[in-house]
């Protein structure tokens, strides 16, 4: 029996954060679990921020994970990551995206982006662990640069801290896309489960 189990899927508007989420739920409730979520989100055609939660188990009740209570923050972009950091829990795990996403008020020289290495300093100080990837990257390897959010799941799954089994998410994933395009997603999601397994030993 799953008591409690938090993620936090953070990211910005076309990364498929809301997507990630969903499938996810789906399969919480394919495995028979309790499950409650809540979005976040922000002016997603400029690429503003997305923040999606799953909470897992039976003594979850609302949709929100108090601060210092998340199991797992997914960063689908960097400094969505370092945003959220504050909801880990001191044994949390954080599996972050490195390929940023520039804010169109830096270019316009209103805010500043920092840099990976300070962002990944911050996140090694509050985080259990931190496991780094370019999803983009795997992603184009899969076939596919739109299956970057897939390539993040499955790293999630690859940490080997989820209470959902692979099986399961996998029938999601296939069954969430058309026949044509639902290969390059299942090769995305075993490419980020191997990146993933290879960080955590």
């Amino acid at each position: 029996m799953v008591k409690e189990f938090n993620i936090l899927l953070g990211g910005v508007g076309g990364q498929g954060v809301i997507l990630m989420s969903e499938l996810l739920g789906r399969s919480a409730i394919a495995d028979g679990l309790r499950v409650r979520g809540s979005e976040i989100l922000g002016m997603a055609v400029r690429g503003g921020s997305v923040t999606s939660v799953i909470r897992i188990g039976e003594d979850v009740y609302g949709p929100l994970i108090p601060q210092g209570k998340c199991d797992v923050l997914i960063g689908m972009e960097p400094s969505e990551g370092l945003r959220n950091a504050s909801y880990l829990s001191k044994s949390g795990s954080v599996i972050l995206n490195t390929t940023p996403i520039i804010p169109f008020t830096v270019s316009l020289g209103q805010s500043t982006y920092p840099s990976l290495d300070q962002i990944l300093e911050k996140l090694n100080s509050v985080a259990g662990k931190v496991i780094t990837l370019n999803a983009a990257e795997i992603a184009k390897e899969a076939g596919s640069l739109l299956s970057a959010n897939i390539v993040m799941l499955g790293a999630l799954f690859g940490t080997g801290l989820l209470p959902l089994k692979i099986a399961t998410i996998k029938e999601a994933v296939q069954s969430r896309f058309p026949a044509k395009v639902a290969p390059v997603n299942i090769k995305a999601f075993d490419l980020g489960y191997q990146v993933s397994q290879q960080a955590a030993k």
